[in-house]
């Protein structure tokens, strides 16, 4: 099959694209024929080798986590699925080699739900990561309840601007720092945008002058040094960036596959509760470009990589 792959650590000039070998099916997975793969910060991370102290590599590597497309194939022990079911995954096993930038992906059901009805599979592509880390973090990590202040950083960002959604699902308020340009997005989006830089706390405080009750950190650095001078009493801190969020009593998470969690943002989405937007697509062979404009950090939602489509019964 088709795929991008690399062979060694490095920019995204390693990144090619060509034929790898075929995905065996075991037992508990599903032969995916690919529509859509999202690009996520934690690709080009990986590409980099800088998760290589955490997950064995495995060469040629196929990155992509992320993933919507069709059944074409279900492993011997599956009865989730059959041919023909749209689904959605986060694809991530404890080492790197098959991933979803290809043509197929063999996919663990443990990963998979079914693909929301009412969005695009370019959409649909961008959920899965994004959306299980913003539920994750807000419902089991924070604990965000109704009537509660959160603060989200990169609020306009992939996995911010699920959050952002979310929060106001669960009847929390929610600041988001972002861009001036992506000021009236946030909004759109339901949260109170403010200026990333220097007079953050300033501008927060402004906003809420008694502090907030959870802060979603997506950035790190100095914007979580300020996030942990903004809590509440009892207020929570949580990051998905910066393991120096212990140091300010708060907690690191990874995002894991769920598939519970994952069935319950498809059925979100299909309840007009959550939206992705996607800023650009690439085609397959162009997935380097997609890396490199997502390593940028500027973007709006979601990059997606599309795979040409050929229904199985026309070939």
């Amino acid at each position: 099959m088709k795929a991008i792959s690399y062979s060694r650590y490095g920019g995204a000039d390693v990144l090619a694209y060509g034929d790898v070998r075929d995905p065996k099916v075991g037992p508990d997975s599903v032969l995916v024929k690919v529509r859509a793969a999202a690009v996520n910060p934690v690709d080009w991370k990986c590409r980099e080798g800088y998760l290589d102290g955490i997950l064995d590599t495995v060469f040629p590597v196929v990155p992509g986590w992320d993933v919507s497309g069709v059944v074409v194939q279900p492993g011997a022990s599956v009865s989730e699925f059959a041919v023909g079911d749209e689904v959605i995954g986060y694809v991530r096993e404890d080492f790197l080699s098959r991933g979803t930038f290809a043509e197929y992906v063999a996919a663990p059901v443990r990963t998979l739900a079914r693909k929301p009805r009412n969005l695009t599979f370019e959409q649909a592509a961008g959920l899965p990561l994004v959306g299980l880390t913003a539920y994750q973090v807000l419902v089991g990590v924070l604990r965000v309840k109704r009537g509660e202040t959160v603060l989200v950083h990169a609020a306009a960002g992939g996995v911010g601007s699920v959050a952002v959604q979310l929060a106001r699902h669960l009847g929390a308020r929610v600041i988001g720092t972002a861009s001036e340009r992506n000021h009236d997005y946030v909004r759109g989006l339901g949260g109170e945008p403010v200026e990333y830089g220097d007079g953050l706390s300033e501008r927060v405080r402004g906003l809420a002058p008694e502090g907030v009750h959870a802060v979603f950190d997506t950035v790190g650095g100095e914007a979580l040094k300020a996030s942990a001078n903004l809590l509440a009493p009892e207020g929570r801190l949580a990051s998905i960036a910066d393991g120096d969020v212990v140091d300010y009593g708060g907690r690191y998470y990874f995002v894991r596959p769920d598939p519970a969690d994952l069935l319950h943002l498809t059925e979100l989405a299909e309840q007009g509760v959550i939206d992705v937007h996607v800023s650009e697509t690439f085609p397959l062979e162009r997935a380097a470009d997609a890396h490199r404009l997502n390593e940028e950090g500027r973007t709006r939602g979601k990059i997606v990589v599309t795979v040409d489509w050929q229904d199985e019964t026309e070939s």
